[in-house]
């Protein structure tokens, strides 16, 4: 009999994750990751990330499908490697603060740009989540901390807490766009290698990966908003599950 996994049929993480229109949060998790400088350094520049920010996604999401929908061998497997390989990035970035790949903080950060994204984008282009569903799914997501490392104190208790400590890291200046990590934006994330015909879906999905970042985030990676683009924003969720569905 194969190892019971660490989730169910029954969970919030099965659902979302398993969902084909929360890949849309996975542009928006990669910004909001790379707006904290460290956590830039580490998990993009360090690990070569920068050429490969897609490849680096997919491989994320193959150990968060191992986690989510297989067993916990499976799992903990997964996890082990890339425990591995966060023990062994170190550096400095240029105004010599020194970092560490395995750090809770950044661990944290890099998890937590994982939920939020899920919880903005899973509500808005698939289904509405009650307050209990919202912290059911935030409690999913600190299992997954702990399979890579993060104690149950490194992480927000529940939803509410895990919402102040967002609301506390968009407003604290402590993210902060690099030229680098704009580069990145503009020349990699939003302009992925597509078939000509898929362009008018990249541009799709550009526009409501800009859409759903935080304003100051937004702005520090240059992107150009306006109130008639924020209307037609909050309004397309239907024209845009719509279309995205065609190509599913």
């Amino acid at each position: 009999m194969p190892v019971r996994g660490y989730f169910d049929d029954d969970s919030l993480l099965r659902e979302v994750v398993g969902h084909r229109l929360t890949a849309l949060s996975g542009p928006r998790a990669l910004l909001v990751m790379a707006a904290h400088p460290v956590a830039f350094q580490g998990f993009f520049a360090h690990t070569g990330a920068l050429d490969e920010p897609y490849a680096r996604l997919k491989r994320t999401g193959a150990v968060l499908d191992a986690i989510a929908f297989g067993t916990k061998e499976d799992a903990d497997r997964a996890t082990r490697r890339v425990r591995a390989i966060h023990r062994r990035v170190r550096g400095e970035l240029p105004d010599g603060t020194p970092y560490r790949a395995d750090d809770p903080e950044l661990l944290l950060w890099i998890l937590a740009a994982m939920a939020d994204s899920a919880l903005v984008v899973y509500p808005r282009y698939v289904r509405r989540l009650s307050a209990g569903e919202r912290d059911a799914l935030w409690r999913d997501y600190r299992i997954v901390g702990r399979r890579f490392g993060l104690r149950e104190r490194d992480m927000p208790a529940d939803v509410d807490a895990f919402d102040a400590y967002m609301a506390a890291m968009y407003a604290s200046g402590d993210l902060r766009v690099t030229d680098d990590a704009r580069e990145l934006a503009r020349d990699i994330v939003m302009r992925p290698p597509v078939p000509l015909y898929l362009r008018p879906l990249r541009e799709l999905v550009n526009q409501i990966t800009v859409g759903l970042l935080p304003g100051t985030l937004r702005r520090q990676y240059g992107f150009s908003w306006d109130p008639l683009r924020a209307v037609a924003h909050r309004g397309g969720a239907e024209y845009t599950r719509h279309v995205l569905s065609r190509f599913a």
